[in-house]
């Protein structure tokens, strides 16, 4: 298990690294895609611009959950993380909604974009960039159970895509069909919102506390417990590296309190030893066969 501070520097450290590549990405299509005025590669700038701002909300929102448990967060305050994914999401859906209303104009004025060699060496060196950015943000996301890291990694991913409509729509512009450009910035809207909607679930199910384990799981290793009688109430909750898990365990009624006291300790070193990103085991003890309703 991950020392808490040292995940956090680590997610910290990432997210900068990922902010300057994302801010130079986007720069080099905003800057060249006004030059030529091709509105698709301006709009994946943009897109990737605001990559850049969702990492300035990943960095605020991991400065607030690398903070330790206190009185109004006994939990702590891992689930920050969580609401940050969904600003990103948020941010997603208002990127798109303006890329459609500008493409909508561009049809009805009907301007011609300029496709140069430099189009298409912008968009394939920066779509490389987008390569290695996402590879690198899963595995360090996966490396530490980062919900932030793994959402912003699927978010650049779909700039590889978004970058390849590009590319494509810049051969049709030079083919003589400029209208692909307002076209494939719809597309381009289309994969944005895609993304956003996959954050989105994946923050909902776990700030609605969706089991995160199998249960039957857990009841097969704690029953093999010597001592434990049986065991019911088995719920999960949490992002993953943080998750808490509670439980009811049956003993012998004639147990003493320390034996029982013992048993209820092996069960959190068990299901700890067995599962990884466990935070917090709470068991809770009783006599057999008198299981309250």
């Amino acid at each position: 298990m991950f020392d808490m501070d040292y995940r956090f520097r680590q997610i910290r450290s990432a997210l900068i690294y990922i902010l300057f590549l994302n801010l130079a990405v986007a720069f080099a299509k905003i800057i060249y895609g006004m030059y030529t005025d091709v509105l698709s590669m301006q709009s994946d700038g943009y897109h990737s611009l605001f990559d850049g701002l969702s990492n300035v909300i990943g960095l605020i929102g991991i400065h607030i959950a690398a903070k330790p448990p206190d009185k109004e967060h006994p939990y702590g305050h891992r689930k920050f993380e969580t609401l940050a994914s969904i600003f990103i999401a948020v941010i997603l859906a208002i990127v798109a909604f303006e890329i459609v209303h500008t493409a909508f104009n561009r049809f009805d004025n009907g301007s011609m974009p300029e496709v140069t060699a430099i189009s298409f060496a912008v968009m394939i060196g920066t779509m490389m960039v987008n390569y290695a950015v996402t590879t690198y943000e899963r595995k360090k996301g996966m490396e530490l159970n980062s919900e932030l890291l793994i959402a912003d990694s699927a978010h650049t991913k779909s700039d590889i895509y978004v970058s390849l409509s590009v590319i494509i729509g810049l051969a049709a512009i030079k083919l003589g069909y400029p209208v692909i450009d307002p076209v494939v910035s719809i597309l381009i809207a289309l994969v944005i919102l895609r993304a956003g909607a996959e954050i989105i679930f994946h923050s909902i199910s776990i700030l609605c506390d969706e089991s995160q384990i199998d249960t039957d799981e857990i009841e097969e290793i704690v029953c093999n417990v010597e001592g434990v009688i049986d065991c019911h109430r088995i719920r999960t909750r949490g992002p993953p590296g943080n998750v808490f898990v509670d439980l009811h365990v049956e003993v012998d009624p004639e147990m003493s309190t320390y034996k029982s006291h013992t048993i209820s300790h092996i069960v959190q070193y068990r299901i700890k030893e067995n599962f990884d990103g466990i935070e917090d085991v709470l068991v809770h003890i009783e006599p057999a066969h008198t299981r309250s309703i």
